[in-house]
């Protein structure tokens, strides 16, 4: 890419000159869509970002959450960071090396905030896992999640992973992070005082990663994987390790007044952003950065997006303490500017490969002295790109066109699909309870986390379902948003926030932004709904390749908080009733069965009292008489009883018809109890509960559907469900 040219016209009248290459490609990147919204942020307003227990809301590098106390080892306020990220382009690219910096990105965003990370989920979405390519991908994306999360010590606690046809030509990875802080340990992206010095702390600057920013920011063409592969970064978990405790040791000591991470568009995004929150200015001397390749010139200086930095803002007098830090931890570091009143300026001490690269003709000159090559307002920088008017069209709902398949075929078609079948291959590898807070291991509705400072569980939901919303983008974003607050309430918590990762294809087409507005406006609305403010995210557009668009995917990474760390399993114990709570619903659009089976539906109705049902839900899960909770999410009832049994504990249940099996309306769970009557009780006005059977002892899942009967035991269960690991082992 370069700088399109109306763009040029508006940075020329507001410099009144032309700018030098460095400030072009500087602004380049800085207004591309991946860092400046430009396409999306006219939409975001849609979004509530208020509450009680938000400390910083969107803006900065994470946002920060306060828990609730309920009677912990710290007399301090205790918060969390949550922050989510996007890593798409260059997982497609270079899958190992784009997924692992998509964690360490994610994880130095909840540094900057003053915050010790705690755990990761992973959301990811391929192409049809029946292709070679897609499993090509997919093994490269978890390798690089689990080399660099197991690295550094973060335990990757949750997430999600789904297969569709719209992915072929380009895969999502998004990542989020959790951290945990005090309040007197909180710091933000925003520069405090002129006369402070910035520090530049971490591994040396290379070219690797050169143009990320705009490289995110267009379509992925058919040669991507080998023509775009200079602008992935390459991931050091072992320096993100050291740079992780040289942080907690800089923010203990009260070193930093304010911190980025080096991420899109590298020093110049970082340090330009920084100052421009606080109203301040930069005078930055680009050869002051250290370096670990020769001859850099300043345009890659100010780009490169070189992995495991972060620029810190430091009061002089404790310049050399934090050096001091950072040799302890075999970290490098450089001063290598202040902030200042005014404009954000970037100087380099010439040289004779600088002038050739940066002068158009490439004709040789003698070494010139300091050079000015970067002088720009620097809220002009960070917030002055224009904002996109773009054209959408309404998407639409699918015709009624239902199939009739067999009980025994379907069950085994939709428990077996790769969407619905067991991902233990792909958290197996993760180390997931490294740091010795993991309450609930992956494989459960939600993680649960022991915050021990505060008495408080924090349970993880984070996904979307893909099927959902490329049948309904609207509706399909507010069941994204219903399916992980249940999956909350299922283990007990009420939800307390949320971030998210809005995905789509080319906006400039009418249809692709139609269906992307139409997802941003299904998650906020069923978030308000819901009470749960969306305190941060990520947006990622031009996901399109020669395979087409993406379906507009609304990733959610949502947060829950109870009282304990105790949590009802998702398995049948054997002994109870079996009861499914909540309104299903006439209609299998975006269901699994139609996905396997061929056909076309509407979109669930989705209930209108989401919070009630989701509060009540979550009292429930807590209560002493119930014995199991499990959502009903991909793969309808069909999938969450399959997933229930065990090989000392089955169920035997009825249900009126295959659409009542199939349908994946959210906002529903089925639970075990030994008290059918207090549930029946505790929903009464809220939602229906219907008593599906009884748990058994004997590992079988017997189904009565409609007068036709199904008998399917453990093994066999098993078996259709191992699909991922049969094929990738």
């Amino acid at each position: 890419m370069s700088l399109p040219d109306s763009d040029r016209e508006l940075v020329t009248a507001e410099l009144g000159r032309d700018p030098t290459p460095t400030e072009a490609a500087l602004f380049e990147n800085l207004w591309s869509e991946h860092c400046a919204y430009r396409s999306s942020r006219p939409l975001l307003s849609a979004f509530s970002s208020d509450g009680d227990q938000v400390v910083v809301g969107p803006g900065d590098d994470a946002a920060v959450v306060r828990l609730p106390d309920n009677g912990g080892e710290s007399d301090a306020e205790t918060y969390i960071t949550m922050g989510i990220e996007s890593h798409n382009h260059p997982s497609y690219v270079d899958p190992y090396d784009g997924a692992a910096t998509g964690v360490g990105g994610i994880v130095r965003d909840t540094l900057s905030m003053g915050a010790y990370p705690i755990a990761l989920t992973d959301s990811l979405y391929f192409g049809g896992f029946d292709r070679e390519h897609t499993r090509y991908l997919l093994d490269g994306v978890v390798e690089g999640i689990a080399d660099y999360g197991n690295a550094i010590g973060v335990p990757t606690v949750g997430g999600s992973v789904e297969f569709h046809d719209g992915y072929e030509g380009n895969p999502l990875v998004n990542v989020a992070c959790v951290g945990l802080l005090d309040a007197d340990r909180l710091v933000t992206a925003e520069a405090q005082a002129a006369g402070n010095k910035l520090v530049l702390v971490g591994n040396a600057t290379g070219r690797d990663g050169l143009g990320g920013a705009s490289f995110a920011s267009e379509d992925l063409a058919e040669d991507a994987e080998t023509e775009d592969r200079p602008a992935v970064q390459v991931g050091d978990p072992y320096s993100e390790k050291l740079l992780i405790e040289a942080n907690e040791e800089l923010i203990a000591g009260d070193l930093v007044q304010s911190a980025r991470d080096l991420g899109a568009a590298g020093l110049g995004g970082a340090s330009s952003e920084l100052v421009a929150k606080g109203g301040f200015g930069a005078r930055i001397e680009l050869d002051r950065v250290h370096q670990r390749e020769p001859n850099m010139n300043p345009l890659e200086i100010v780009l490169a997006e070189s992995q495991e930095r972060m620029c810190y803002e430091v009061r002089p007098e404790d310049v050399d303490a934090v050096a001091e830090i950072a040799e302890r931890y075999d970290l490098g570091c450089s001063v290598i500017g202040e902030v200042t009143e005014g404009n954000y300026v970037c100087t380099f001490e010439g040289s004779e490969a600088h002038r050739a690269s940066d002068d158009p003709s490439g004709e040789h000159r003698e070494p010139p002295g300091r050079e000015t090559v970067v002088d720009v307002p620097p809220e002009f920088l960070a917030d002055g790109a224009p904002m996109n008017d773009l054209d959408s069209a309404e998407p639409s709902q699918p015709e009624r066109d239902r199939p009739d398949p067999d009980l025994r075929a379907a069950f085994e078609a939709v428990v077996g699909a790769p969407n619905t079948a067991s991902k233990r291959w792909v958290y197996r590898q993760y180390d997931h309870e490294v740091g010795v807070r993991t309450a609930l291991r992956p494989g459960d509705d939600a993680a649960l986390l022991a915050i021990r400072e505060a008495g408080t569980g924090l349970a993880l939901s984070a996904g979307a379902v893909p099927a959902w919303t490329d049948c309904a983008p609207y509706d399909g974003a507010r069941a994204v948003a219903l399916e992980n607050a249940t999956n909350l309430a299922a283990k007990g918590a009420t939800p307390l926030a949320a971030v998210d990762c809005l995905n789509g294809g080319n906006p400039e087409k009418p249809d692709v932004y139609g269906g992307f507005k139409a997802i941003v406006d299904g998650l906020a609305d069923m978030c308000r709904d819901l009470s749960v403010p969306v305190v941060g995210g990520n947006v990622s557009l031009y996901n399109d390749s020669v395979s087409g668009p993406i379906p507009p995917t609304p990733t959610l990474a949502m947060v829950g908080a109870k009282d304990g760390y105790e949590a009802p399993p998702a398995a049948f114990d054997g002994e109870g009733t079996v009861l499914l709570v909540g309104s299903g619903s006439d209609a299998l659009g975006g269901s699994e069965l139609l996905a396997q089976t061929g056909g076309s539906d509407r979109f669930p109705t989705l209930p209108e009292n989401a919070a009630d049902v989701v509060a009540t839900l979550a009292d429930v899960a807590d209560a002493d008489s119930t014995l199991a909770v499990h959502d009903v999410s991909n793969g309808g009832l069909a999938v969450a009883l399959a997933e229930m049994v065990t090989a000392d504990a089955g169920a035997d249940v009825a249900v009126d018809d295959l659409v009542a099996l199939f349908e994946e309306t959210p906002g529903r769970a089925v639970v075990e109890t030994t008290d059918p009557d207090a549930v029946e009780a505790a929903f009464d006005g809220v939602a229906p509960v219907r008593t599906l059977g009884d748990a058994t002892a004997d590992g079988t899942l017997s189904l009565s559907v409609g007068g036709e009967n199904l008998a399917v035991d453990v093994e066999s269960i098993a078996s259709l469900r191992d699909v991922l690991e049969a094929e990738l082992d």
